[in-house]
């Protein structure tokens, strides 16, 4: 069972729009390394896991990416609010708005729509927690190009909390790959450790 809170896991407060920007930011709710695609990977991955351990982590961190969607919407939100015509026709924007107006849409920086081929799950809780483990690498990269392409604070310290957050998701990820690597190196099977 979910429980939600009404507040953002950080605040986001952007009081300077910049459509350039949100073009660039949408890549972290719909892109490869996106968060909607991290939440729902996890939150899949985690019936495979062996134990309650790894269920539990799957479970706490595709939640709190659920909360990183939320806060890349409201900066998406705040980016474009109340955007002109002439704003829109100046940054590239109007395809995406004669087809969503100002509304969110998950997609990559190139307009490619969210796409579930992108949310791997293997069965081998092994893989799955390598593959998490590149996916939060490759995410933290992404907010590291993000964090280059602006210097407005407002939109630099979001950026930054949520990048540091998948520091802390690898780490995690990272020790419960050796704890099973661990179990599985003293001939136990997956099956065993359930």
């Amino acid at each position: 069972m979910f429980i939600y809170s009404k507040r953002l896991i950080y605040p986001v407060n952007i009081r300077k729009r910049d459509l350039n920007l949100a073009k660039l930011i949408v890549t972290q709710y719909g892109g490869p390394y996106g968060e909607l695609g991290a939440a729902l990977r996890y939150l899949n991955q985690r019936y495979i896991m062996p134990d309650d351990r790894g269920k539990a982590l799957l479970t706490d961190i595709g939640t709190e990416e659920l909360g990183h969607v939320e806060m890349i919407c409201a900066m998406l939100y705040q980016l474009t609010k109340g955007a002109t015509i002439e704003e829109l026709e100046a940054a590239g924007f109007t395809k995406h708005y004669a087809q969503h107006g100002l509304g969110l849409f998950p997609s990559d920086v190139y307009g490619n729509p969210f796409n579930v081929a992108n949310i791997g799950s293997t069965g081998d809780p092994l893989v799955d927690l390598q593959e998490n483990i590149a996916a939060e690498a490759k995410a933290q990269a992404t907010y590291e190009h993000l964090m280059d392409l602006t210097d407005d604070p407002d939109v630099l310290e979001p950026l930054a909390f949520l990048r540091q957050r998948e520091v802390v998701h690898l780490a995690r990820f990272q020790e419960l790959h050796d704890y099973y690597q661990s179990k599985f190196n003293s001939g136990n099977t997956v099956k065993s450790l359930a």
